[in-house]
């Protein structure tokens, strides 16, 4: 048995219960064969994939709080600090109920290649929590953030773990944690990015994920001959990634047609219109059917259904698993031919072998949703240095770090004979700098 193939075995047999994590470390590993091949008795030796595809250190706590009726709440709080070989710890903080170890674990793996991929000398990490920041009050909001960072604080630091935001953590959540860790330490440093302006935080940090995945997209469909401008496309999503790829999508003559919440989905034959859609996400924090009403000649359907939608190019944009086989037929069935990644593993393993069995061009999350990271790093730079930089520097740092992902992605996967498949090339390109500094540094 390939060392590869006993890895996999094992950690199946270790983490039942877990298959997200599984899935993430079967499609990395499986990308990564030929280039352990090449040298596998001294990577068994080193037990490398062993030290690879274990966190180095997985926290868990207790997060009590109290609701607006006084009635006591208690979830779970979690921080998975995976691989800190290139840098400090770094992926973002998720409240959601579906959070779990596995995830944080699958996460926080991934998060690790897509640091690497970056350039910036920043390691892997994930946290969060099972609660649900969606019908809370402010005040129960900040009850939550405030008893878990009592106990976050104590694992952080700006040269050690450097939490950001992801899915229910936003700018209000990031500004009560902060203010609670510096509360608690009374340091005033860059241990959370996403932070407000007022307090140091990035300008062009909340576009980053969305503007630096059409970034990538855009030089991704240039070096294949085509080009996004005219093109239309399907995004999923309707928070700060999905919001922002549609914004940009528009600034480099696309025309988006789609966006989703966690209950339908609207079809705007017009165009999604930006301002709209953060009127209803981002102020009143409202159901898409409010974008119903506001457009229309817009159509919202109740359920899934984004990527039954004619386009040239999908970009799925919410969550994991969320692009399955059956979506990825009808994408092929609809004239796509390019699919880039906004979130983290939107796309099953099986729908991702079908794209690319049907010619189309398909970028992983680890290299195209890069761009909000990346920033975070930028935001850690600016707040070390105690400057500001303008939007337009953030942006053109941005950009360049994007094109650099797509051509590293890309070298990667000619070298190793693999030309196009930009799964593989992500995951070799993103696992080599991390090869190279986990051996330089020992057995640790």
């Amino acid at each position: 048995m390939s060392y590869v193939n006993e890895i996999l075995e094992r950690l199946a047999a270790q983490n039942p219960g877990q298959p997200e994590f599984l899935q993430a470390v079967t499609e990395v590993l499986e990308s990564l064969q030929v280039v352990i091949e090449k040298n596998e008795d001294a990577y068994r030796k080193n037990a490398f994939l062993e030290r690879l595809v274990t966190p180095e250190r997985i926290i868990m706590f207790r997060v009590p709080w109290v609701d607006d009726k006084g009635q006591v709440q208690v979830n779970n709080g979690y921080r998975v600090q995976f691989n800190s070989a290139i840098g400090p710890y770094k992926g973002g903080l998720r409240f959601h109920p579906s959070v779990n170890q596995g995830i944080l674990k699958f996460l926080g793996f991934e998060q690790t290649f897509k640091n690497s991929l970056t350039g910036l000398p920043i390691g892997g990490g994930k946290g969060g929590a099972d609660f649900d920041p969606k019908g809370k009050s402010d005040r129960e909001v900040m009850a939550f953030c405030q008893s878990f960072m009592t106990e976050l604080y104590k694992y952080i630091g700006e040269n050690e773990d450097v939490p950001a935001g992801d899915i229910g953590v936003g700018g209000r959540e990031i500004g009560y944690l902060y203010g609670q860790y510096k509360r608690l330490t009374g340091q005033y440093e860059g241990v959370l990015t996403g932070k407000g302006l007022s307090f140091g935080g990035s300008l062009a940090r909340t576009q980053a994920t969305g503007y630096g995945l059409l970034y990538l997209t855009d030089e991704l469909l240039r070096c294949n001959g085509k080009e996004l401008k005219g093109k239309t496309v399907a995004v999923s999503g309707a928070g700060n990634v999905a919001t922002y790829a549609i914004e940009k999508a528009w600034q480099l003559g696309a025309k988006p047609v789609t966006c989703s919440d966690s209950t339908g989905w609207i079809y705007d034959p017009d165009g999604i219109d930006v301002a709209t859609l953060i009127d209803v996400k981002q102020v009143k924090r409202a159901r898409l059917t409010e974008y119903a009403k506001a457009r229309p000649n817009s159509v919202y359907h109740e359920g899934k259904g984004v990527w039954t939608t004619r386009c040239d190019v999908a970009l799925p944009c919410a969550t994991q698993n969320e692009l399955l086989l059956d979506d990825a037929k009808a994408l092929v069935a609809n004239g796509c031919f390019a699919v880039c990644e906004g979130a983290n593993m939107p796309t099953s393993l099986d729908a991702t072998k079908y794209l690319q069995s049907q010619g189309v061009l398909f970028c992983p999350g680890k290299a195209s949703n890069a761009g909000g990271v990346a920033t975070s790093a930028l935001e850690m730079t600016q707040n070390s240095q105690r400057l500001s930089w303008t939007f337009e520097e953030v942006d053109a740092k941005l950009k360049d770090i994007m094109v650099n992902i797509f051509h590293n992605v890309d070298n990667a996967a000619r070298e190793y004979g693999m030309e196009g498949n930009y799964v593989a090339g992500a995951n070799i390109a993103g696992f080599l700098k991390v090869a190279d500094a986990m051996n330089a540094q020992g057995i640790v």
